[in-house]
Order: structure tokens, then C-alpha cells, then sequence
């Protein structure tokens, strides 16, 4: 059990409910709308975070009770784990009440509504980004164009499944409690975050259980499955076909085989697609320009990255940052 997470995160300690409000918002980038559900009121109101590329966690002490909406196009999925006393949480017609026995996993989309006792309590509210979702579903199932996964809500974490999300999520604050430099790295970050994602998927009930408990055991070659993991680890980077092949120890030829026969694309498609989705978060959760952030995810040539952008979004960047 977590004593005192991110201790040295400190966003708000306050009496006031509107700079609670206000600093979530700030923590999760304007990917979501938070309003109180009754009347505000004074009491202990404190916020503790971090933001990192594809992930924010908070740590919430208060006794507000609150409608947390999803802002249009910024898709991401939420784990609430509850520390101390319990949530009445719904999404939809779907009601749990949340605890240190039962999270609460929220889909892109989803109006969670998380209505708190008034003696206040604790929790760690955990954001994902939908895109890492979807291609840990792709690397278990070998599809990489399946539907977006959409889970249910409560996750039991009294069971075995359930425990290890939670330790994982435990163990992804620890390591940002540390001060340790090592684990301040974007690529241990990046790495644990991926673990927790993978667990959830095989924990979690979902759209895609059935599809992923009947895959097999190991969807992808272990040569795929390291040459992924390098394009994820060094994105910003300049790659080229033959530098992701000697990272999984094989030629371009056959590593362009298994990319075709098991995602069915390309490898080079594969990391265009993968930093248009990392470009088109950060076009939609900070203020930097359209320019600067193509080319701090390895573009170099903005035309023909407008274009491809456009097909994969169905609009230009420009439109999309109009949307902050």
C-alpha cells in the first residue's frame, strides 16, 4: 500500500474546490471537462501529479464530489484506484462503488460521474492514452485494426488479475518517487506504462476478451516483438528499415515479411503511423507549435506530413490544434 504517493508532486493543497477543478484539469492536458455535482464547499482539497507523454497520474484527498466528461478528440482511458474510504462511482446506466477492493476503468468517451463521502477520500486517478491501448491489443492479438477496446467498469482487486494492475500502477509510482534519475527516463516510464496496459487487457473484461484469450500465446514473433519495442523507444529518433532490423537481429527482408504477415503493413508505415499519433497528442495537450512538435517526433519533411496526417485524422493539424 502506497503511504504517501507522489509526495513531491504537490499541484494544489487548498480549501478551495475551484483550484482543485482548475489543476486537475491542468494535470490531465484539457482531456477532460470537470464540473461538482452539488453545491461547492470548502474543506482540505489536495492535488498531487505528474504528466508524462502518453500518461498522467494524480493523487486526489478531497471530499468533492464530481462529473468528469471527455473533451472531444483527446481519447483516453482512466483507472481510479481507490486508497482510503469509498467512491459511489457511475458510468452510464453502470454503478460500483470504489475502494482499496474495487478500481473503476473508464473508456474514451465516458461520463464518469464519482461522488465522494463527505468525510473525503483518496485516490490515485490514472489517464492512458487510447493509442497505447490499441497497439498493445494489436501486439497480443496480431490485429492492428480491431475496434477500440471498450472495458467494464469495476476491477475487482481482490482477485490475482486484479492485484497485479494494481501493483504495477503501484510500482509505476514508486519508481516516479524515487528521484532516481534512471527511473525519470521517458523509456522506463514508457516501458512500465506498457505493462500496466497489457495487464489491464488480460485482467480486465472487455469488447476484445474473447478475440485475445483465443490468440495465441505468443501472437507475434519474438523478432517482431523487439523491433516494436525499438521503434517505440527511439521514435523521436532518425530510423531507417535497416537500423530496426539489426535491433531484432534479422534481415530487412524478413522483418518486412513479418510486419506484412502480422500487422499487415509496413515497417516504415508502422513508425510514420505511430508518430502521427504521438504528434497528434501533443498538438492537442500543449502550446507548442505544429512545426516544432512534427519535428521532435523525427518528421522532416512538414508537406508531406500534412498530408499524411490528414489521411490518417481526416483533418489537417492545423484544425486539430484549433480544438485546444
Amino acid at each position: 500500500m502506497l503511504s504517501s504517493p507522489l509526495r513531491d508532486y504537490i499541484l494544489t493543497k487548498s480549501r478551495n474546490p475551484v483550484t482543485l477543478l482548475n489543476s486537475a484539469a491542468r494535470l490531465f492536458g484539457g482531456a477532460v471537462t470537470l464540473r461538482p455535482l452539488g453545491p461547492l464547499h470548502e474543506g482540505d482539497h489536495e492535488l498531487r501529479g505528474v504528466a508524462a507523454p502518453g500518461f498522467a497520474v494524480g493523487y486526489f484527498a478531497s471530499s468533492l464530489s464530481v462529473q468528469v466528461g471527455a473533451a472531444p478528440g483527446r481519447d483516453s482511458y482512466f483507472v481510479n484506484l481507490g486508497l482510503a474510504g469509498e467512491i459511489a462511482a457511475r458510468r452510464g446506466d453502470r454503478q460500483a462503488v470504489l475502494s482499496q477492493a474495487r478500481a473503476g476503468v473508464y473508456n474514451p468517451g465516458d461520463a464518469q460521474e464519482l461522488r465522494q463521502n463527505r468525510h473525503g477520500t483518496r485516490f490515485l486517478g490514472l489517464r492512458i492514452d487510447a493509442g497505447l491501448v490499441r497497439r498493445e491489443l494489436a501486439a497480443l492479438t496480431g490485429r492492428p485494426d480491431a475496434p477500440a477496446v471498450r472495458f467494464d467498469l469495476p476491477l475487482d482487486l481482490s482477485q490475482p488479475r486484479g492485484r497485479a494492475v494494481k501493483l504495477l500502477i503501484e510500482s509505476l509510482i514508486e519508481q516516479l518517487d524515487s528521484g532516481d534519475p534512471l527511473f525519470q527516463r521517458q523509456e522506463l516510464q514508457q516501458s512500465q506504462l506498457r505493462c500496466i496496459v497489457t495487464a489491464l487487457l488480460l485482467a480486465q473484461p472487455h469488447t476484445h476478451t474473447v478475440t485475445l484469450h483465443t490468440a495465441p500465446a505468443t501472437p507475434h514473433p519474438k523478432a517482431l516483438r523487439s523491433a516494436l519495442a525499438f521503434v517505440e523507444d527511439n521514435l523521436p529518433e532518425p530510423l531507417s528499415l535497416g537500423w530496426i532490423a539489426e535491433a531484432a537481429g534479422c534481415s530487412a527482408r524478413t522483418l518486412s515479411g513479418m510486419f506484412r504477415e502480422e500487422l499487415d503493413t509496413s515497417p516504415m508505415s508502422y513508425v510514420r503511423g505511430l508518430r502521427l499519433d504521438r504528434i497528434r497528442h501533443d498538438i492537442l495537450t500543449t502550446d507548442d507549435s505544429i512545426g516544432d512538435i512534427a519535428y521532435r517526433w523525427g518528421v522532416t519533411h512538414l508537406g508531406r506530413f500534412a498530408s499524411e496526417y490528414r489521411s490518417r485524422f481526416g483533418e489537417l493539424p492545423s484544425a486539430t490544434a484549433a480544438r485546444r
